[in-house]
């Protein structure tokens, strides 16, 4: 008879993780302590885990910008821990066959879900560039959109493979989006930050505490060791280790008061349009 109802144990911390390279030294040294096996992991697409988050499936993860936005009083993010750029951040990009500021009414295909990159693509064409594109969804292929559009969107691994491999063959243009906001705005840029639903922090504040502390052990070890952690990973991927570590030491994991500030920016100028209050208060951990 299974009795695993009755157990008074306190159950894992269910713990999402992005299926992306971005991420890949928040987690490579969760292996390496051992604390991975605290965790009851859950692998996904930036925007699954979103969705399993605020439905209340996880209990701690990485949030998409914009849906932390759009759910900020349920949510508290966790200080220091992001996936974000401070200028170029090589895996959110358009590609194009023209210039942005020709492509007013053009077609543009968005290659991703990702609410917070299609939001921050689609700001930039509107009010730096002072186009209206015609935007439709389509499979992140990169020869296939290019069939159907002008320029298209694309992130995590899609992208890079696209603006490192097949962009340069195709003779197409890459914009970097992390680039293009700070030059816009001299601001960091957040993509995702890792937070921990109300009612959960309400039941379990020590065990919040430890896997905060956890991920950013593991974030510090990664990057001392981030060469290494480049090696391994491109054992199994279309990268060499030489490009990966550019990659891993171009993005930047903190979260704090300059990346607060670019998020108050984007919020100030998507909130009324995308879902969320423009001056909507974004709460830390530690700062209850």
């Amino acid at each position: 008879m299974d009795n695993s109802t009755d157990d008074p144990q306190p159950s894992r911390p269910r713990v999402g993780h992005i299926q992306f390279l971005n991420c890949l030294p928040l987690y490579w040294g969760l292996a390496r302590t051992g604390t991975l096996l605290d965790l009851e992991l859950t692998k996904d697409t930036p925007e699954k885990l979103s969705e399993q988050l605020v439905r209340g499936d996880l209990d701690i993860g990485p949030v998409t910008l914009v849906e932390y936005l759009r759910h900020a009083d349920e949510l508290v993010a966790f200080p220091d821990l992001a996936v974000g750029c401070d200028g170029p951040v090589m895996s959110c990009v358009i590609v194009s066959q023209r210039p942005l500021t020709e492509l007013d009414g053009a077609r543009v295909a968005l290659g991703s879900t990702s609410r917070t990159s299609v939001r921050l693509a689609q700001l930039l064409l509107a009010e730096r560039y002072g186009v209206a594109p015609d935007y439709f969804s389509c499979p992140p292929d990169l020869g296939t959109m290019m069939q159907e559009a002008e320029a298209a969107v694309l992130i995590g691994d899609a992208a890079l493979r696209a603006s490192l491999h097949d962009a340069p063959r195709l003779g197409l243009q890459v914009h970097d989006l992390g680039q293009l906001w700070k030059e816009w705005t001299g601001l960091p840029f957040v993509f995702a930050v890792w937070a921990v639903r109300r009612d959960y922090l309400a039941r379990e504040p020590e065990t919040v505490r430890q896997v905060h502390e956890a991920f950013l052990a593991s974030r510090d070890l990664s990057l001392e060791e981030v060469a290494k952690v480049a090696e391994q990973a491109a054992r199994w991927e279309a990268f060499d280790a030489e490009l990966l570590e550019r990659y891993f030491t171009t993005l930047d994991f903190r979260f704090a008061a300059e990346q607060l500030a670019g998020v108050r920016e984007f919020a100030r100028r998507t909130g009324p349009t995308t879902g969320f209050p423009a001056d909507v208060r974004v709460e830390l951990l530690g700062a209850l």
